[in-house]
């Protein structure tokens, strides 16, 4: 337990009220790490604080598809739904696909149909408007796909919780394949199969993957099938499947599912083929977002996804599948601005609903109350950021947080909810839905969506803060897991690329965090909405640029502007700040200490 451990510098609390501790317990396992596989002492030591064994050693520093790949066969019907899917493409049925709305969705519904384009075949894709209609399948999207012709139907990142659509469904004549990850319950809906690694009876432990990651398996198994059929020849010949990985690391990143096996093997080659910039969509889109280096995971999850996602929230989710499928230069950077200014509205819809949710949580707490989980509700927040709103919040009060937009035409409230880790939020959901407290719901550990009647909205809140106070309290005292200390002069170039041998790094497998003790800050000022730039100087007078996101009215931004005359201890990840050909270490702050 953290709380057993010593202070890492004896900061028992920090500005932010963290504990910071070692991550690392046993040194020896670092040594051994380092020194089997010649690598210099810290880089060890960083494998070895996030869980890598000696023996996986090489294998975690070269993640490949070759070695991580399961066989069809380890997930519940997947080669069953395979085989159907191979069936459909070679007897030239209709094909519809009804997609989530999000990063994940869309990329999903991108992946598949690019498949089904490159063997001669297409399909229908229905996404369903976030505000109008919500998560999931729906009767309204079934009937339609029935209308334009399909046969075969598949539900892509939604599905598993869709009974009464998919019964529906079944009633039109349609043969369903669900392909999901959000948890399951006991009985599933009626499906042909239902390929989820988190169905309870699924044993392949692959339940980490996000939707475009069981997709992805999904094609493998189907190009196979097609293969021994005989279907592929000299005109229609067998594509290549890697080039589609870079659209499965997008929405790795940005369903922040963890970063470990197969997940670190999808994003790290994905990393590679996008730098390629062959899909003209992504290509277009980190363009307009000023990518101006090779993409890595933060370019993933800050500048690609969220303008991706900004069609779903505030327009809708079929211009961003445009993008991520367009084959057309002028129409992938058409389609890229258009995504863009919808970013930047998303954005200052945004911060009116986070002040807002930031108010009435404070509100609703007090000073005394530490709930398990915040849960804000309001009429006339937009539902297409009440997700990043709930982000903010989980951050800002540290425990799992729920924003819902209320309907008062229809007396139903929609939100999204953000978990910690530890705190498995999608569980406690599904329970919810069981109890019947929920009309709508599903999700994962760390993420979760629902609609409720807003007259439940009491027995909601109650219901989640008994289902996660064990959970919650077992994390109550905050703490910051930390790899080293370091000076400015130690924070080089040369470092930074060699800690990324063991990167990428994301959720379940975090960038080392590194303290900087006794520096001052000699500069410090507002940039961006709710940023603070500023330059640490050492003891020895070496300067270092750096940045705390988002802190510009807390604690920690306040001892930032304002400490001139002490050095403080500050606590950080390195990165490299690119602007033309010059490159520089950067730390990206994360916590500050005062020196006692």
């Amino acid at each position: 337990m953290n709380d057993s451990k010593p202070a890492f510098l004896d900061i028992e609390s920090s500005i932010k009220g963290q504990r910071w501790v070692a991550r690392l317990d046993d040194q020896r396992l670092a040594h051994a790490i380092a020194e089997k596989n010649e690598l210099p002492e810290i880089l060890g030591r960083v494998m070895a604080a996030r869980g890598v064994v000696l023996e996986e050693a090489e294998a975690f520093l070269n993640p490949t598809l070759r070695s991580l790949m399961p066989q069809p066969s380890a997930l519940m019907d997947m080669e069953k739904g395979a085989a159907r899917l191979a069936e459909a493409i070679a007897n030239t049925e209709s094909i519809g696909i009804i997609s989530d709305y999000d990063v994940d969705g869309v990329s999903s519904a991108a992946i598949l149909l690019r498949f089904l384009r490159a063997v001669g075949h297409d399909a229908h894709v229905y996404i369903p408007d976030r505000v109008t209609e919500g998560y999931g399948p729906s009767e309204k999207a079934v009937s339609a796909l029935k209308e334009q012709g399909t046969e075969l139907l598949l539900t892509l990142d939604c599905g598993v919780l869709s009974h009464d659509p998919l019964a529906h469904a079944a009633d039109l004549g349609l043969t369903t394949i669900i392909v999901d990850h959000h948890q399951a319950g006991v009985e599933l809906p009626h499906a042909y199969a239902v390929i989820n690694p988190n169905r309870q009876d699924d044993m392949s432990g692959l339940g980490h993957l996000c939707a475009a990651g069981v997709v992805m398996i999904l094609i493998a198994a189907v190009n196979k099938r097609l293969r021994e059929l005989g279907y592929y020849n000299e005109q229609r010949p067998e594509p290549n499947m890697l080039q589609w990985l870079e659209l499965v690391a997008l929405a790795t990143i940005c369903d922040v599912v963890p970063l470990k096996g197969l997940n670190r093997a999808y994003v790290t080659q994905g990393l590679k083929i996008m730098a390629r910039r062959e899909n003209l969509g992504i290509a277009a889109l980190a363009d307009v977002g000023g990518l101006k280096k090779r993409p890595d995971t933060y370019a993933l999850g800050f500048i690609l996804g969220p303008r991706i996602n900004a069609a779903g929230r505030i327009g809708h989710a079929d211009e961003a599948l445009a993008l991520l499928t367009t084959n057309d230069k002028g129409e992938a950077h058409a389609l890229a601005r258009n995504l863009d200014e919808m970013n930047r509205k998303r954005q200052l819809i945004e911060i009116r609903v986070v002040d807002e949710a930031y108010a009435q949580a404070d509100a609703a707490m007090g000073k005394n109350k530490k709930p398990s989980i915040v849960v804000v509700a309001a009429d006339g927040w937009h539902p297409g950021v009440v997700g990043l709103a709930a982000s903010r919040l989980k951050d800002r009060f540290g425990v799992p947080s729920l924003v819902l937009a209320v309907n008062s035409k229809t007396g139903l409230a929609t939100g999204s909810g953000r978990s910690i880790t530890g705190v498995d939020l999608g569980k406690a959901v599904r329970l919810a839905m069981e109890a019947g407290i929920l009309t709508k719901g599903g999700g994962h550990a760390m993420a979760a969506g629902l609609t409720v009647a807003t007259e439940k909205l009491g027995a909601l809140r109650q219901f989640l803060d008994e289902s996660l106070s064990s959970e919650v309290e077992a994390l109550r005292e905050p703490f910051l897991a930390v790899d080293g200390a370091l000076t400015a002069s130690g924070a080089t170039l040369d470092l930074i690329e060699l800690l990324e041998q063991a990167g990428p790094y994301g959720s379940a497998h975090p960038s080392p965090m590194f303290v900087f003790p006794a520096h001052r800050v000699t500069y410090a000022d507002r940039v961006g909405t709710d940023h603070v730039r500023c330059t640490l100087v050492a003891s020895d007078g070496t300067k270092l640029k750096a940045i705390a996101f988002r802190a510009l009215g807390t604690e920690l931004g306040e001892l930032l502007l304002s400490e001139r005359s002490h050095p403080i201890h500050i606590a950080g990840r390195l990165v490299v700040d690119e602007w033309g050909t010059k490159r520089v270490p950067s730390l990206q702050i994360e916590d500050a200490a005062i020196i006692r």
